[in-house]
């Protein structure tokens, strides 16, 4: 694997509450130099992100939905996603109600996702757990409900929550979703040895911060990692 390829599989974002346009100028200008895959805001950022790299058509926009508590209303969420796709939008990262989910509430859960779907149509879905937060058996079950609902993928978390993504969970995951689903790993990847890892059990995208992105990348194009 080159660094092009490396970045290929990776998403940056500026989606923390205090980004501001430096800090959306400053994600743009590492993705053209670096050419990671997509690039993330927080939604009212979307259109002026959207039309800053709109000469780069191999770069995509994504946004999240529901973010970072999942706990929003479904029809809020809709009314969200319809909105980011307005603006731009090329993909959306969508958090689960995770208290739902913990409340075995199934139904609500994935007709949410459903509902979602239906809205963002043929641009991907990913669907954030935030594992930290789940049990096995949750993190099973969630699974589950996205597969059934029609996601692309399952995320591991938001970036928010106090535990990212681990080699065990992804792992898990994995070896419970098979090819079902893609898998998105997000937050506490920190080296480009934990990235390659975490590719050869299966992960299809990688959410990880700027500069560590940055680091892997390079760690890629000086032929440290194979």
């Amino acid at each position: 694997m080159n660094a092009i390829e490396a970045a290929r599989l990776i998403d940056v974002s500026a989606v923390q509450a205090y980004h501001g346009k430096r800090d959306i100028d400053e994600l743009i200008s590492y993705a053209r130099t670096y050419r990671f895959i997509s690039v993330h805001s927080l939604p009212s950022w979307t259109k002026y992100l959207s039309e800053a790299i709109a000469d780069c058509p191999d770069i995509l926009v994504g946004a999240p939905v529901g973010f970072p508590s999942g706990g929003s209303c479904t029809e809020v969420k809709i009314v969200e996603a319809r909105q980011l796709i307005a603006d731009g939008v090329q993909e959306m990262d969508m958090v689960l109600n995770i208290g739902k989910l913990k409340s075995a509430e199934y139904s609500y859960v994935v007709d949410e996702i459903k509902r979602i779907r239906e809205v963002s149509d043929d641009l991907p879905l990913k669907v954030i757990l935030e594992t930290y937060y789940l049990t096995s058996d949750e993190i099973k079950r969630g699974c589950e409900l996205c597969i059934q609902a029609g996601a692309d993928f399952v995320k591991t978390g938001t970036g928010w929550a106090p535990g990212g993504a681990t080699v065990e969970i992804v792992k898990f995951i994995k070896g419970f979703v098979g090819s079902s689903i893609k898998l998105k790993a997000s937050g506490g990847i920190r080296d480009a040895e934990t990235f390659s890892h975490m590719l050869e059990l299966g992960v299809d995208r990688f959410g990880i911060n700027v500069q560590t992105s940055i680091e892997i990348v390079e760690a890629f194009g000086r032929g440290e990692v194979l």
